[in-house]
């Protein structure tokens, strides 16, 4: 018990000391992982209107630090470092930097609810909204004097969402973002866990993957939140429901972990690593796929309960994978975008004298 409290102490303070940023990798963001020339672009040039810092255009923004992507119908969409919000409409072959984005703040989740609106969350508890599948976004959520990142956002339908983020902070809206309303995940609970991922499953019950291998489960929209306790007493970064209609959950030193029963009972899947697991995707094939850091990338074709482990040849940290086409992977994270096959037999060839190419073209 004492090595465990110890390193769920550890892990919280991988948090503060790192600034971690996204549900996912805690240690990516330090100063030096980002090229001198993107930090440079971003922080010179800043256009502003009544008082808001817009993210500087740069032709670096698919190459620098990229921490969630969602589809946006066939749109790919990336966000990450300095208000950096990227998109594709190539399956991942070129890179478009949005137009006009009101913060260079960095953007750790992204959220659609259908090709069109959409949400991003970041640093000094921002949450910015899109309307035009992610080229132009405005501000819908601020508060920079509360120095809580928001770790992830999710939306029930056009109206109803959630923000989350460090020290149980959670803001929810009913009316698609004009309004938010600060409130607790569950009444009486005294815990301050950071809240990482917020997800739902094929029958809309929502999830959220939190610290100490807490997990929480609502099966009434959001109303109230059950709290589970997992066999692992470590951080989760992030968490899916799958097709057959249960749930996974991942985290800290390679844990993943799927519920069949809405998280009442929990098995351990074999990720072949011990890196810390940050993003994931299901391919339309049933295949599961999930990345992190040391250049991880895993495959699954028995429904999680086994990964093919592949070693991106650059040894990078990678923090979100999303299908683009019908046989390939665009993998988020330190170097930016890499786009590769989406079979481990595939991703194993490409990755050795391939990535660097497909990163450049990127």
């Amino acid at each position: 018990m004492l090595q465990t409290f110890r390193r769920g102490v550890a892990d919280r303070m991988t948090f503060k000391t790192a600034s971690m940023i996204g549900a996912c990798v805690a240690v990516l963001l330090l100063a030096g992982l980002v090229s001198p020339q993107a930090r440079a672009e971003a922080l010179t040039g800043a256009s502003t209107t009544e008082g808001v810092v817009y993210a500087v255009p740069s032709a670096l923004a698919s190459k620098s630090l990229l921490l969630d992507s969602a589809h946006a119908g066939d749109r790919v969409v990336a966000v990450g470092e300095f208000g950096h919000i990227v998109y594709s409409d190539d399956q991942g072959k070129t890179w478009v930097q949005a137009a006009k984005v009101p913060t260079q703040a960095t953007l750790t989740s992204v959220f659609f609810v259908d090709d069109k609106l959409g949400y991003a969350g970041g640093h000094d508890t921002t949450i910015l909204r899109t309307e035009d599948g992610g080229s132009n976004w405005t501000l819908a959520y601020h508060d920079p004097e509360a120095e809580t990142p928001i770790m992830s956002v999710w939306f029930e339908n056009a109206n109803h969402g959630f923000a989350m983020g460090a020290f149980s902070f959670v803001v929810e809206t009913n009316d698609g973002g004009k309004t938010w309303e600060q409130r607790p995940l569950t009444e009486g609970d005294e815990d301050d866990f950071h809240l990482n991922k917020v997800f739902a499953d094929n029958d809309g019950d929502i999830f959220v993957a939190a610290e100490f291998g807490v997990v929480y489960h609502s099966n009434d929209h959001g109303a109230t939140f059950e709290k589970l306790q997992t066999p692992y007493e470590g951080s989760f970064w992030n968490g899916r429901g799958l097709a057959d209609g249960s749930v996974m959950i991942f985290g800290m030193r390679g844990n993943v972990f799927r519920s069949a029963d809405k998280g009442q009972t929990w098995v351990k899947g074999d990720t072949g690593a011990e890196q810390s697991v940050s993003g994931v995707t299901q391919l339309t094939n049933g295949t599961i796929v999930i990345t992190g850091l040391q250049g991880y990338l895993g495959f699954s074709t028995d429904d999680g309960k086994t990964f093919t482990p592949i070693t991106i040849a650059d040894r990078l940290n990678y923090a979100s994978v999303i299908q683009v086409g019908d046989d390939s992977i665009a993998v988020f994270g330190e170097p930016g975008v890499h786009v590769v096959p989406a079979t481990a037999e595939g991703a194993q060839d490409a990755i050795g004298s391939k990535i660097g190419a497909t990163a450049s073209g990127s």
